[in-house]
């Protein structure tokens, strides 16, 4: 939420979102879902680029921001001992159910990779992958008590017209875009060199903590929840797609599909009834013409605005209105 205080966002945009309500804020159970860090994201991107965007949201973070797995990377043996742990404990501060980190070991590099499957032109996606990386960087370079800089940057993302700020953010312009996977590879040498202020035994106790933790979360809300939140914040923002409800939560739209049927319900189902709920508010709440109800929830002409209405209640827009906001239809 920082970046978007900086980026001038009003929170009335964005404090709505799953997640953060102060008293999910203040506990350290409580983590907000890729569904809030996206939208917050989407929201950034509408103020600068993307590459921009992510810089900011790297230097955010101080050590200890991100509670105990700040600190399984800053107190292991060495920093390769420090990322794997942090990879193994990544829930601790985001869902892996749609981001992961991966650490490869090949010879003389060593590269981490955070694996996230939405779509590389989504620009809200390819700032929090960026960032991710920069993050990871910062890490990395804090236990090694100096900058590591990789020789090699990967990103999921189409190459921007300028990428200044990246170059900023990993310290090198060796930087290829539209990568499979986001990666950083360093010199194995950078991440197994002793880590200055390693503490011996303090990786075991941090590793205990971290489990606890994850074994303590509070969900916030299910899948279905989250689903719903998505697609009522695409469509107050534009005509409701699959693909833009799976962008938003970082994830296919198959996938998005599979989990609809596991629900019980399907896409034509959930978005009829969020334009059920959007055109009854209108209609019992502003003087908007049928016309123009019809065109903010996605009807084509007032004509098919009818006939939903009838389907739903066996009656007019117009009798609907004048039943008022507290009527139960």
């Amino acid at each position: 939420m920082s970046t978007a205080r900086l980026l001038g966002i009003p929170s009335a945009r964005y404090a709505h979102l799953p997640g953060l309500a102060p008293e999910h804020l203040d506990n350290d159970l409580c983590r907000p879902p890729t569904l809030t860090s996206i939208r917050i994201t989407e929201l950034a991107t509408m103020r600068a680029p993307w590459p921009d965007v992510s810089l900011l949201m790297a230097q955010q973070p101080e050590l200890g921001s991100l509670g105990v797995w700040d600190y399984l990377i800053a107190c292991a043996p060495t920093p390769l001992e420090g990322i794997r742990d942090g990879a193994a404990h990544l829930g601790t501060v985001i869902d892996i159910g749609t981001d992961t980190l991966e650490v490869t070991v090949d010879g003389e590099h060593i590269t981490i990779s955070h694996v996230n499957h939405a779509d590389l032109a989504y620009e809200a996606a390819s700032a929090v992958r960026a960032c991710a990386l920069g993050l990871y960087q910062r890490r990395l370079s804090g236990a090694a008590q100096r900058r590591l800089i990789p020789v090699r940057v990967a990103l999921a993302a189409e190459p921007p017209s300028r990428h200044d700020a990246l170059a900023d953010l990993y310290g090198t312009r060796a930087i290829d875009f539209e990568a499979s996977v986001s990666s950083l590879t360093f010199l194995a040498s950078d991440l197994t060199a002793p880590a200055p202020h390693a503490q011996p035994g303090l990786s075991a106790v941090l590793r205990k903590h971290a489990e606890q933790t994850l074994a303590a979360a509070i969900p916030l809300h299910n899948w279905l929840d989250l689903f719903r939140a998505a697609l009522t914040t695409v469509h107050s923002d534009c005509a409701p797609t699959l693909a833009a409800v799976a962008r938003r939560m970082a994830t296919s739209t198959r996938t998005l599909q599979r989990r609809l049927d596991e629900y019980g319900t399907t896409w034509s189902e959930e978005v009829e009834s969020i334009r059920r709920t959007h055109v009854t508010g209108l209609l019992r709440t502003t003087d908007l013409p049928v016309s123009a109800v019809a065109a903010r929830s996605g009807y084509s002409d007032a004509r098919a605005l009818r006939r939903a209405v009838h389907r739903w209640y066996a009656t007019t827009p117009a009798a609907l209105r004048r039943s008022g906001p507290g009527a139960v239809v």
